[in-house]
């Protein structure tokens, strides 16, 4: 009878053996990837020729220092307050419903749209042509609404 395996070893391949197996691999790759590389390399010599990839060798080697001036200028009042105020805008914008927002957005354009039709129009506008578009109910219905959006403003304004 034999004796009993008791001791199992990994065959370890010599560095030329394992060379030649990710030579294998790799060789195996681009024919896999063949399409895929071309694109790659299309892509790379277009960099190239529009002096992209120089600019982003330059980059890289200087990116300690415009990682500094980077950080600087975000660092600026000006930015910081742009930011601050981007958020607080995004917060109150999720809040206001769209369809609200919709019909907003539609009755301005509209507006601007009748304001541009008109002008050119040489003629004036009196105390008895106000009184006369006061009595209009799109005049009117648009005036309604910014006196209440003036109202819902200064009741917040007061507040705080």
């Amino acid at each position: 009878m034999a004796t009993p395996i008791t001791q199992i070893t990994k065959r370890q391949l010599t560095p030329e053996e394992e060379k030649e197996k990710k030579l294998g691999e790799l060789e195996t790759l681009l024919v896999q990837q063949d399409q895929a590389l071309n694109k790659i390399l299309e892509i790379t010599g277009e960099l190239n020729d529009a002096g992209i990839l120089d600019a982003v060798r330059a980059m890289v080697k200087a990116r300690e220092n415009l990682t500094g001036i980077a950080v600087h200028q975000a660092s600026r009042e000006p930015v910081t307050n742009l930011i601050n105020n981007a958020m607080k805008a995004a917060a109150v914008v999720t809040t206001i419903d769209p369809n609200t927002t919709g019909r907003v957005m539609d009755s301005v354009k509209s507006g601007l749209d009748e304001a541009e039709l008109h002008r050119d129009t040489p003629k004036k506008v009196g105390i008895f042509g106000l009184v006369k578009a006061l009595r209009d109910p799109d005049v009117n219905r648009s005036i309604r609404f910014g006196i209440n959006f003036l109202k819902g403003m200064g009741r917040e304004l007061g507040r705080k």
